[in-house]
């Protein structure tokens, strides 16, 4: 039983998703820059491809800019090289005129064949300190933009931050034709919820305990029902699984051995995000957490040292984390976005020791979201163990 209806009530599979570090270089000790494991796009188009082939439906592709690469050049770039994956596409809202930028998610939609997904961003950009109103603003309207140009003959917008009047859609439309690729957003504050339950499809959260993250569901649920709407939830968490639960809590050890936590603090704020909400929420975990840093019995605050934004990590064996899953999905939860470090090393993990005992699926195949006279995509015919 869900803790709110959710748009997925009846499926019983997950979208079961890695992550790509186009942001920040990769790491073998959390905070110790290693040459190997620099940003590039060799290294994380490797990641990308051994998430396909290992069955993972989808992969977060984030976006920042003081590190890393431009997020829709590699997406476009990493299209040819997979085959069955689906791309989840970090937006950040006003960073491109909005109808050109319908024009750009539509070219990835096709390129992809619709294994596009898109996740909208509302921080500010270097050099810009906005109130959290005005981004939310922002954002709404390029997501309002963004659906007139998908799903209308002409875009005809008025709004406090953008204007366009009798602009036609003629090269616009994606290849997902009803109304366009899914639309993942995550955000804390009151504008956030408003903009995600009126107007997105999965509301992506940061780990926290479970009774938190049900009520940040239920307040979403309460906004998305005053516009008649049900959406998806989904959780972005770390993840560190090893055959027996001493060899998994001996690597989160590991993993931080080497940190100091001045170098770790540098990282936390050079982010865009770091004074954001959901950052103090992931603050606020760790300092609630035990000696070892749980704040559950597998949940583990210590990434959150050397990291913005998710800051925990799912820590045991394959039993426990299948078992933490479940009590996900029994929430209501039905997209999950792993990721660990180094990348290409715990998506092998957890690829061989948990993804084939886990049925997934594709959000946005599974509900129709390809259109009717083209063939769906190998993983777009409904689920597989």
């Amino acid at each position: 039983m869900s803790v709110v209806p959710v748009r997925s009530e009846s499926l019983d599979a997950s979208e079961v998703s890695w992550f790509a570090p186009l942001c920040s270089d990769d790491y073998q000790y959390l905070g110790q820059p290693d040459g190997d494991l620099r940003s590039s796009f060799e290294n994380t188009s490797a990641i990308i491809r051994k998430a396909d082939q290992l069955g993972f439906r989808n992969i977060l592709c984030p976006s920042s800019y003081q590190v890393g690469q431009d997020t829709l050049s590699f997406v476009a770039a990493n299209a040819p090289l997979t085959e069955q994956i689906n791309m989840l596409a970090a937006v950040r809202c006003g960073e491109m005129q909005p109808i050109m930028l319908a024009r750009t998610i539509a070219t990835l939609d096709h390129m992809l064949k619709g294994r596009l997904t898109v996740n909208i961003i509302s921080s500010d950009f270097p050099g810009e300190t906005a109130s959290s109103d005005y981004r939310y603003q922002r954002s709404r309207e390029v997501v309002e933009i963004l659906k007139q140009a998908w799903t209308q003959d002409e875009i005809n917008f008025e709004g406090e931050v953008y204007n366009f009047k009798g602009l036609t859609t003629d090269p616009v439309r994606p290849y997902q034709q009803n109304g366009g690729p899914l639309l993942y957003f995550g955000g804390y504050s009151p504008a956030a919820l408003e903009l995600c339950g009126e107007h997105c499809d999965v509301y992506l959260m940061w780990p926290e305990k479970k009774e938190e993250l049900a009520e940040r569901m239920k307040a979403v649920h309460a906004v998305a029902d005053r516009y008649g709407r049900t959406i998806d939830y989904g959780l972005r968490v770390h993840m560190i699984v090893r055959e027996t639960e001493a060899e998994a809590r001996e690597y989160a050890r590991e993993l931080v051995s080497r940190l100091d936590d001045d170098k770790g603090q540098a990282i936390r704020e050079r982010a865009l995000d770091a004074k954001s909400l959901g950052v103090a929420h992931q603050a606020k975990n760790r300092d609630n957490a035990d000696d070892e840093g749980f704040i559950e019995p597998h949940l583990w605050t210590g990434v959150g040292r050397a990291r913005s934004g998710c800051g925990a990590a799912l820590v045991g064996t394959p039993d426990q984390i299948m078992s933490e899953i479940e009590d996900y999905r029994k929430m209501g939860i039905r997209a999950f976005i792993f990721s660990g470090y180094p990348h290409l090393q715990e998506c092998e993990y957890f690829g061989k020791l948990v993804l084939p005992e886990l049925k997934t699926c594709s959000l946005p195949q599974e509900y129709g979201r390809v259109p009717a006279d083209v063939p769906a995509t190998p993983l777009g015919n409904g689920v597989r163990r």
